[in-house]
């Protein structure tokens, strides 16, 4: 891509003035188009380092109400941000709907740092490369605009701009020895061993949903001047396709991948045994043995620097809290978070359905335990019809995506299905109505959800079938029996850290 550019392009001063006035003043009415219709922008400053990218950016933004942007600067990676899986880090970055996010150097500089600083590992650079086409594509199918700029300047002109750079102490000063080892510094001198690894990662993530404009920036002006009619064409085409469509329908750049995802094989759920049971002396005896287990190997998952994500769905009533309780009641409440999951807020909705979980995915050696989870996209958003039926059958890839970058960072995802009937539930119902003690854990929405078993029947089967996958499988625990179901959770978390982690 950057091998055909024409770097010689130019732009006259005057004609320069002009033309910048006038995209200036059309930018601002474009952001507040934006913010009326809702749509969320993202704007992706790449570049070569001296190319001119934070005189361009500013010039940009000085367009722009400063309340509807987020300006991100993205630099070398903090120890806590090391300590999570590389694209999920950025997904507390993304704007609201009807905001504009900024990054002045992104995900795709902090790939480079990590994959191509001491220790170059071109394989590793590919599993980033997979996950950001993942997450970029999953916001573009949710509606956000995705624009990527790359500020490209010839060998040449890159030196002599360094060369003025150190002249000139009024920005910073760049003492290599005071840097020295520093990872980003390979990338900032190393123009032609970092050009073929520049070039295949824009190749990689050049997509129709979120495609790399390639700027022509030895001309300072002539690059402004590019990003603004860049970004303004860009902006009025997606604002005419979203105003032209019904309200309904969301643009799509893909169509739903079902390659991947099975065919419906009957129903699991009728096929579980819920009769099973636990005498109280043998659960008594078995959750002391668990327990006394889970202790000691939370230390080792610490010490071996991987993680764990617990996922509880199951019936209302069906006792995951009582699992929850029993699993962590050892454990050292340090290094392990338990999140329960209800109705998104405003800002979350305003948001893509993956942002409100993405803080709470755990560090190395940390244990995070979801009592419900980003299941709810294929579960109470699509029966109760808060989201759309194209939202929902595309949820199912995105989660296969989103839980394979967690298991390939070294997660370990545990999922449990609590099972129970529908007597069972009713009887659990009844008691906490008439239990003072236990009467805040019914509610309306408690009794609306059982009117729709059936329902919710159907989409937990296809749920179960299309999101089990070998790293992240689901576990069905038959729960009309609290004894057996907790045992059940605790000796399955047990044999999975084991395995896992070789013990």
């Amino acid at each position: 891509m950057l091998e055909k550019t024409d770097l010689s392009k130019t732009i006259i001063n005057d004609e320069y003035k002009k033309s910048e006035k006038i995209f200036k003043a059309r930018l601002g009415e474009l952001q507040r188009k934006a913010w009326e219709l809702k749509i969320p922008i993202i704007l992706v400053f790449e570049g070569w380092h001296v190319s001119g990218m934070a005189e361009d950016i500013n010039r940009f933004i000085l367009s722009l109400d400063p309340r509807g942007y987020n300006f991100h600067t993205m630099c070398i990676p903090c120890y806590e941000d090391s300590l999570k899986p590389f694209i999920v880090r950025f997904w507390s970055e993304i704007p609201a709907r009807g905001k504009i996010a900024i990054f002045d150097r992104s995900w795709y500089s902090t790939a480079i740092i990590e994959c191509l600083g001491k220790e170059k590992s071109e394989k590793r650079m590919e599993k980033c490369l997979e996950e950001i086409n993942y997450f970029e594509r999953q916001l573009a199918d949710d509606g956000y605009l995705i624009l990527k700029f790359f500020l490209h300047i010839s060998e040449k002109e890159h030196k002599e701009r360094f060369k003025d750079l150190k002249k000139n102490d009024t920005l910073f000063i760049l003492d290599e020895n005071e840097n020295k080892g520093r990872q980003d510094l390979d990338f900032v001198h190393n123009y032609n061993e970092y050009l073929p690894f520049v070039e295949k990662l824009l190749e990689k993530t050049d997509m129709r949903y979120a495609p790399w404009k390639i700027v022509e920036a030895n001309d300072r002006g002539f690059a402004t001047l590019k990003i603004m009619m860049t970004a303004t064409h860009a902006i009025e085409t997606y604002i005419e396709q979203v105003t032209r469509i019904p309200a309904e329908q969301t643009i799509k750049y893909l169509n739903i991948e079902t390659r991947d995802i099975p065919e419906l094989n009957g129903s699991i759920l009728e096929k579980v045994d819920i009769s099973k049971k636990m005498p109280a002396d043998e659960y008594r005896k078995s959750k002391k043995l668990y327990q006394q287990k889970l202790e000691a190997l939370q230390y080792e998952l610490f010490k071996k620097k991987r993680s764990m994500i617990v996922v509880f769905e199951g019936w209302d009533a069906a006792g995951k809290g009582g699992d929850i309780y029993r699993l962590v009641e050892n454990l050292n409440p340090r290094i392990y978070g338990v999140l329960p999951v209800g109705s998104p807020n405003d800002v979350e909705k305003a948001h893509h359905y993956f942002w409100r979980f993405c803080e709470a995915i755990p560090k190395v050696g940390h244990i995070t335990i979801f009592d419900r989870s980003w299941y709810g996209r294929v579960l109470v958003e699509r029966v109760e019809g808060f989201c759309s039926e194209e939202e929902w059958k595309r949820a199912y890839r995105e989660i296969n995506e989103f839980e394979e970058i967690l298991t390939k960072a070294g997660a370990i995802v545990l999922k449990f299905w609590l099972q129970i009937d529908k007597d069972t539930q009713l009887e659990r119902f009844n008691s906490r109505q008439y239990d003072p003690e236990k009467k805040w854990k019914i509610t309306a929405d408690d009794w609306r959800n059982r009117s729709r078993w059936e329902d919710y029947k159907i989409a937990a089967d296809e749920m179960l079938q299309k999101t089990s996958t070998t790293n992240a499988k689901w576990i069905v625990v038959e729960s009309n029996d609290k004894q057996y179901s907790r045992i059940k959770v605790l000796k399955t978390t047990v044999e999975a850290l084991e395995k896992e982690l070789k013990i």
